[in-house]
């Protein structure tokens, strides 16, 4: 047991969402070894949502384009919030959101890797792009969820991971986006004395991050858990939130 116990250990100590961990994100593999590689997954956008299952149309097996939403029905928001593995559970639960892709944003390299923008070259911040239907989830209920789940009093940094490619930020595609974000800021900021670092920027192209980062909370839960506990995430959203902290 003890020997079992070790192993376990060893395998999960590595994971992060910090620079140099590509190795683990991969699932255990190298970037050369893995099913899927971190190249070979980066596959275009269209980000055209199917409307019964928001699936959006991916149109290249080896470049990524920046995301452009041309459904007339669904709707799209972009948060960053510090490791997207994070982002994505309490979003995925809520009834009106069909689907969390991890990926990058709010930078100026196109196509950038996951090495790139976790080295810090290139001005992207690790975020998730929510597809969701506003018939049956507000704009107003997303960014309540996103507050709930970022430590907004900390510039550069969420929680153990550290870099601007971390930093928290709001990226609304349209001027009733922009509004409720800046609407939802001022609420937040009444609650805190320290200033509220969170940007509110207009969205600007978003890129998929390599697939073995998608869902990674339910490809690799024991890593992902271990992560999230060692990070102190849980533990500084609630000093931060209290009862109001998000899971």
């Amino acid at each position: 047991m003890r020997l079992l116990l070790a192993i376990l250990t060893a395998s999960v100590t590595l994971a992060g969402c910090g620079p140099g961990d590509e190795y683990e994100r991969a699932g255990g593999k190298s970037p050369a070894d893995a099913t899927v590689s971190p190249i070979a997954s980066a596959t275009a956008v269209s980000a055209t949502a199917d409307n019964a299952t928001g699936r959006r149309t991916r149109e290249s097996p080896n470049e990524r384009s920046a995301v452009t939403v041309t459904d007339a029905v669904l709707d799209t928001a972009i948060f960053a919030g510090g490791c997207f593995w994070c982002m994505e559970p309490p979003y995925d639960k809520l009834d009106g959101v069909l689907s969390t892709t991890s990926g990058y944003t709010s930078g100026s390299t196109m196509n950038p890797t996951y090495e790139q923008v976790s080295a810090g070259r290139t001005g992207h911040t690790e975020a998730i792009l929510v597809v969701f239907d506003p018939a049956r989830v507000s704009y107003d209920r997303l960014l309540y969820v996103f507050w709930r789940n970022v430590d907004p009093l900390t510039a550069n940094q969420q929680f153990c991971d550290r870099g601007s490619q971390y930093r928290s930020g709001i990226y609304p595609r349209t001027l009733a986006q922009k509004a409720a974000a800046e609407a939802s800021l001022r609420a937040i900021s009444a609650r805190f004395t320290q200033p509220i670092v969170t940007e509110i920027v207009a969205a600007t192209p978003f890129y998929d991050a390599e697939e073995y980062h998608q869902d990674y909370y339910t490809k690799n839960p024991v890593r992902y858990n271990f992560y999230r506990s060692r990070c102190g995430r849980d533990s500084r959203l609630k000093e931060v939130w209290g009862a109001e902290a998000g899971r």
